[in-house]
């Protein structure tokens, strides 16, 4: 046995939570590269290399596959945001998170949005730990947007949850693709370019 803060965890636990971290990470990259909808149990076991019987031994359904994917990449952005300095300015921290999630879809790690008729979409709702974590991260963003709008960073006429869901949708921007398809530009380069139309708009800057 090892020890897990201060508790016994047997191997079998263990090999049963390496297990749940196996399927989460392949359904994570199920989701990013085909969505919920396409997405099949079967596939998942198959990838994982485990028997569909034994897949819902740790998760019951479709559903709850997909949310233990997506609570898992609400935790990843939480230690991103607990990571970046209480110092900064709220724009900097805003660029920061903003080109994180651009890293994330690049790389297939960023899980598609569900549609508003998902059943997805009504298991995310019912997920404590998804919506504490969403609620979380919207108040956290929230405010360095209000503070970023009273400095003069980002334009005060836009409402704050606006500018909050134009910066979301970038996590999952087709226009990411479209250049990595390309391949005329580095992952780092295009996260740039991407950046500068979010943040700096399409109009040609005096001087």
């Amino acid at each position: 046995m090892v020890t897990r803060n201060g508790l016994r965890v047997s191997f079998k636990a263990q090999m049963l939570q390496a297990r749940e971290e196996a399927i989460i990470q392949t359904v994570n990259h199920l989701l990013a590269s085909k969505g919920f909808e396409a997405m099949t149990v079967d596939e998942v076991a198959a990838d994982v290399g485990i028997a569909k019987a034994s897949l819902y031994k740790h998760f019951p359904s479709k559903e709850d596959l997909a949310a233990a994917a997506m609570v898992s990449v609400m935790r990843r952005a939480q230690a991103f945001l607990d990571s970046l300095a209480e110092e900064a300015a709220p724009m900097d921290n805003l660029r920061a998170v903003v080109a994180w999630t651009m890293g994330l879809k690049l790389a297939g790690e960023m899980p598609s949005l569900p549609s508003q008729n998902s059943s997805l979409r009504a298991a995310l709702i019912s997920n404590a730990d998804y919506m504490d974590g969403l609620i979380e991260i919207n108040d956290r963003l929230g405010a360095w947007i209000e503070a970023a709008q009273k400095q003069g960073s980002l334009n005060p006429k836009l409402p704050a949850i606006a500018v909050l869901y134009t910066l979301y949708a970038r996590a999952c921007d087709p226009v990411l693709e479209f250049l990595k398809m390309s391949e005329l530009h580095s992952d780092k380069e295009i996260i740039e370019l991407v950046m500068s139309t979010c943040f700096e708009g399409l109009n040609t800057r005096p001087g």
